[in-house]
């Protein structure tokens, strides 16, 4: 039963709907507060803290088709992806999940009922395999479904130790775990594989698309197991897997989705063979780099945007492998958001900014990209015999062109080398521990400093006190004293400083005792002590002194400015556009601030106004701020709103703006609402799906941003002669004057076009009774170039074409031939005979083809060779 992919996540997701399941959105691939998760990987991980109890839904059984992302940490499947069947960095996942409610009986026989009834399988194609101790899923299979004995496979602890199968399912060390069931497709006996459990089970012959996971244990810090009061299911079908089943191919790549991506990379790069792996590689990437983007990460050089940014230097390799010269990698954005823009409608809303951040992440790396390669080759003459490149070139790629160890390796791998990558990690390593001793800074404090102490914080209502210094390191070493211009961290036992939390920047200022002066550069909270992170300036600080500690008053006064106001925008959000926004993260310093919250679209003009309006009533009516500490019961009681991401015990500090906001913070902030001063939104956009970020400012700030809006009305007023007031309508007149132009110009160049087209039919020469036109236009666009060919291949009837025109440094090549004569000859060899003349590929129908070159110089030899050509051919 054919079912394109659309087809197939809709069929799933509403036959669980139907059978009782909620159907949840996909959740970011950012994971939202899981340090432990790199990137979503699972349908599961939006509910792992369920399935910890420590969270509740108003639900029971779920349904999702989840976004899912293998690029990085434990689950990497980058190197794979191109050179097998069904490894991707990106997959969606289609999940149903019971938290509770059914168990093994019911979640087998949805399985079973979903792929032999709603997908049409054949039953006698279906395997499946059980822990080898689950006797309750053997026989439900057996007795209940009706499989036969010889279609269950038992399978145990096959990966060395109790519990170590690939039918035992574990979140971790400890927590949630139980036997699972897996579902296999045979493709038959046409393909290499032996079933689950055989020696042959790593052939392609019977393909896992469905694992039922039964979490009946909790695994307890000894290693012992105890079962869970109430089990729950997390069942996985890959859509990718599934669609190539339903579609009647072996490979994900052949599926409807990938075969549209495949052809669209072949078309930008004017490849012929669609079965090259450098289109697999890149028909995948763009899709993990897009929705990626997506979702908030950018390129960088750690963490997930270095991820990111390695992905798509891979696909831009590839694209270079297969003859690009410029960049492309962006231009399959459109076709992507044209695929899954409806399911997924983040693609279709942030598809400015995808093609934006590709294309210069393609640039920046181009410029760099010929001159590692020229490198790695000059390296490899260097091994002659030796197959294996040494850590250390692995390294220098890394370190000064930005060649991640993947990319070298990828590089090299059709070449028939290896890499040293426990060299590289060496390599790695030192880089790591210079960095480390070269400066305090850039250090995990939470990891690296090993502290007992506590301070105490004075700094609501004061901005110096009196503390004792109780310990001091430098890096993350213990010292006892420390001298003019060391960095260090000095720990008091009372401080004014603020340490950074909460999304709140860390105070600055001054220590002092005597003439010595000790610079805090950053404040930072690590366990319950506060570290002051700076650099003596002035004589010499040791453990055992009293200092005072002194903020940066005026910065301080800025910072709890934009503090303040994030309270009273989160307030005017909720106001105006519901109770479902809720934050998601800030950050708050003295220059801005930064609101993150859970809302689907962008804000319209008239809700951003709003939202500015209710924010500056507030600022007008000048609340008092009040704090108050009290139980967190009774806080939650009096209104008191609690971010649920944020942890709380014991007592909690309640922070009130008159009747307008009322939150649970431990942050600074202003005496009165009207300390703001004014508060102006500078941006608004999205971050992840689902989440938004506002960035504002308030006070002075705010002030000389609306003063810069101003100057910058002022001067386009003047320039368009014109009052503050008509500027929108001027601009809206020399739009549409320009557009108006446009369209007459490109009527004109049409026309002039057709009167070329004219002479060059007068022009052309016979051979064998065939009319030849070869000739170069001027500054011809490619549709132009079409027009030109429509038109003459009118006048003419049976004749061949080739035209060539020069556009800055790039060089255009079209050829036609009339349909009677595409047996002698096809267009693309047509073409690309001209093309190797200027530094060119290209391809297309048998009777029309285009390419380009970079070569303008080479023009008219190219003519000349499509002219012996044609004459050779005809």
């Amino acid at each position: 039963m054919y079912m394109t992919t659309d087809e197939i996540r809709s069929t799933y997701l509403e036959f669980f709907r139907k059978n009782g399941h909620e159907v949840v959105r996909s959740s970011s691939l950012v994971p939202y507060n899981d340090p432990t998760l790199l990137f979503t990987n699972a349908g599961m991980n939006q509910f792992k803290d369920i399935y910890l109890g420590k969270e509740t839904r108003p639900y029971l059984r779920a349904t999702t088709a989840q976004k899912c992302v293998r690029a990085g940490g434990k689950q990497n499947d980058l190197d794979n992806v191109g050179y097998t069947a069904r490894h991707h960095t990106f997959f969606e996942m289609l999940g149903n999940f019971s938290f509770g409610d059914y168990f093994k009986k019911e979640a087998i026989y949805y399985a079973w009922t979903l792929l032999t009834e709603g997908f049409k399988l054949p039953k006698e194609s279906l395997t499946v395999t059980v822990y080898a101790d689950d006797n309750e899923a053997y026989d439900i299979w057996k007795n209940v479904i009706g499989l036969p004995a010889e279609k269950i496979i038992r399978i145990g602890d096959n990966k060395g130790g109790a519990f170590n199968s690939d039918n035992f399912w574990q979140m971790g060390d400890t927590g949630p775990c139980g036997p699972c069931s897996e579902i296999f497709y045979d493709h038959g006996p046409g393909v290499w594989g032996g079933p689950p459990g055989s020696p042959e089970e790593d052939g392609d012959r019977f393909i896992e698309i469905w694992n039922i996971v039964f979490m009946q244990y909790n695994r307890k810090a000894d290693g012992t197991f105890e079962k869970l009061k109430k089990p729950m299911i997390d069942n996985g079908l890959g859509l990718e897997r599934i669609a190539a089943v339903l579609q009647g191919v072996h490979s994900n790549y052949d599926i409807d989705l990938f075969r549209t991506l495949i052809a669209k990379t072949a078309e930008i790069l004017n490849v012929s063979d669609l079965s090259e792996k450098s289109l697999r590689v890149i028909s995948d990437h763009i899709r993990s780099c897009s929705f990626l983007i997506a979702d908030g990460v950018l390129p960088s050089n750690e963490g997930r945007g270095y991820v990111l940014r390695r992905i798509i230097r891979r696909a831009v390799r590839h694209g270079r492998l297969m003859g690009a010269k410029d960049v492309f990698f962006y231009k399959l954005v459109g076709t992507l958001c044209e695929l899954m823009g409806k399911a997924y409608p983040e693609l279709i809303e942030q598809r400015q900014l995808i093609e934006k951040t590709l294309k210069k992440e393609e640039e920046q790396f181009l410029n760099t990209l010929d001159r590692g390669l020229a490198m790695l080759d000059s390296e490899l003459d260097k091994l002659g015999a030796n197959r294996t490149i040494p850590g250390e070139v692995v390294f220098k790629l890394y370190d000064t062109y930005g060649f991640p160890a993947d990319l070298t390796q990828d590089v090299v791998r059709d070449r028939g080398y290896i890499v040293d990558m426990d060299g590289f990690e060496k390599e790695m390593t030192k880089q790591r521990e210079r960095a480390k001793s070269a400066s305090t800074f850039g250090i995990d404090y939470n990891k690296e400093l090993k502290l007992s102490d506590i301070s105490i914080f004075d700094g609501y209502n004061h901005l110096s006190c009196e503390g004792k210094i109780v310990s001091m390191f430098k890096g993350s070493e213990p010292i006892e004293s420390a001298s003019t211009d060391e960095e260090v961290i000095i720990v008091l036992d009372k401080t004014t400083f603020y340490g950074e939390m909460g999304g709140q920047i860390g105070d600055t200022g001054t220590l002092r005792c005597g003439h010595n002066l000790f610079i805090v550069e950053n404040t930072k909270h690590v366990g319950k002590a506060i570290i002051h992170v700076g650099r003596v300036e002035l004589g010499q600080f040791s453990v055992g002194q009293t200092v005072t500690a002194e903020v940066d008053a005026q910065r301080r006064k800025d910072i709890a400015s934009h503090h303040s106001a994030t309270h009273l925008l989160h307030a005017a959000l909720r106001k105006v556009l519901g109770d479902h926004v809720f934050q998601k993260g800030s950050s708050v310093g003295p220059d801005r601030l930064r609101f993150d919250f859970s809302h689907p679209h962008p804000l319209s003009l008239d809700e951003r106004q709003a939202v500015s309006a209710l924010v500056n009533k507030a600022i007008r009516e000048n609340y008092p701020v009040t704090t108050e500490v009290m139980d967190l019961n009774k806080a939650k009681l009096s209104g008191a709103m609690a971010l649920f991401d944020e942890k709380y015990e014991g007592e909690v500090r309640v922070v009130s703006m008159g009747e307008v906001s009322k939150e649970l913070c431990g942050g600074t902030h202003v005496a009165r609402t009207g300390d703001l001063g004014y508060f102006i939104i500078i941006s608004d956009e999205s971050i992840a799906s689902g989440i938004r970020r506002i960035e504002a400012l308030t006070g002075e700030a705010a002030i000389e941003y609306q003063q810069h809006l101003a100057r910058m009305l002022a001067y386009t007023s003047t320039m368009l002669q014109t009052d503050n007031f008509s500027v929108l309508e001027k601009v809206k007149g020399l739009i549409n004057n320009t557009k108006s132009l446009e369209h007459e110009n490109m009527l004109l160049k049409e026309k002039i076009v057709h009167m070329d087209a004219k002479a060059l039919a007068y022009d052309a020469v016979e051979i064998n009774g065939i009319k030849i036109v070869i000739a170069k236009v001027d500054s011809y666009n490619a549709r132009e170039l079409r027009l030109a060919v429509d038109e003459l291949k009118n006048h003419l009837k049976s004749c061949a074409i080739v035209l060539g025109t020069v556009e800055g440094e790039k060089v255009s090549l079209i050829a036609a031939l009339s349909k009677d004569l595409t047996s002698k000859v096809k267009a693309g060899e047509l073409v690309n005979v001209a093309a190797s003349c200027v530094n060119g590929k290209g391809g297309g129908r048998p009777d029309m083809a285009q390419a380009g070159g970079t070569k303008p110089e080479g023009l008219d030899e190219a003519l000349e060779k499509a002219r012996t050509f044609l004459t050779e051919k005809l």
